[in-house]
């Protein structure tokens, strides 16, 4: 391991951290908080491991869909052993109902598929644009950008559809 890749990706884990770690602790739940080191711990062994994929221009989008890929399969492997074992479930709410306190809004999110909710929260949330929402699902920037207006257009019919109840 040559010196100057160590540090490069030191930078870049200062770079990353901070958002990876804000990402992950939003979209936590139901995992519990204690997990939260782990996750952004292996979300950084992936990135040492494929260094060389990381895109210059994009570190921290790039960086969030290595984070989204580890938080699903930790949320798989809960969901599997919970089948397993029952556990008590913690108080903690969702990050939906911490962020999101307009009951309007709440009903709207709730009625949107988990690929829309994901895809606005990660722009509204996250602050990705297209260019970033396209490194993060790995598609072309201007896909990125039809999904994210599709998905706004949904909400935006949700939401009159709650305000009508």
């Amino acid at each position: 391991m040559s010196h100057r890749r160590e540090q490069a990706f030191r930078a870049l884990a200062q770079k990353v951290t901070p958002e990876v770690g804000l990402y992950l602790r939003r979209r936590l739940y139901p995992l519990p908080a204690s997990d939260l080191d782990d996750l952004v711990e292996e979300v950084l062994i992936v990135l040492w491991r494929r260094f060389d994929d990381v895109p210059d221009d994009a570190e921290v989008a790039w960086s969030i869909g290595v984070a989204r890929n580890v938080l699903r399969n930790a949320q798989r492997s809960a969901r599997r052993a919970s089948a397993h074992v029952a556990r008590p479930v913690g108080a903690d709410a969702s990050a939906e109902d911490h962020v999101v306190a307009d009951e309007t809004v709440r009903a709207a999110l709730a009625a949107l598929s988990d690929e829309d909710r994901e895809l606005l929260t990660l722009h509204a949330w996250d602050g990705l644009g297209p260019r970033e929402l396209a490194v993060t699902y790995g598609i072309t920037e201007n896909a990125a950008a039809v999904r994210l207006s599709r998905a706004r257009a949904r909400f935006e019919a949700q939401m009159a559809e709650v305000a009508t109840w």
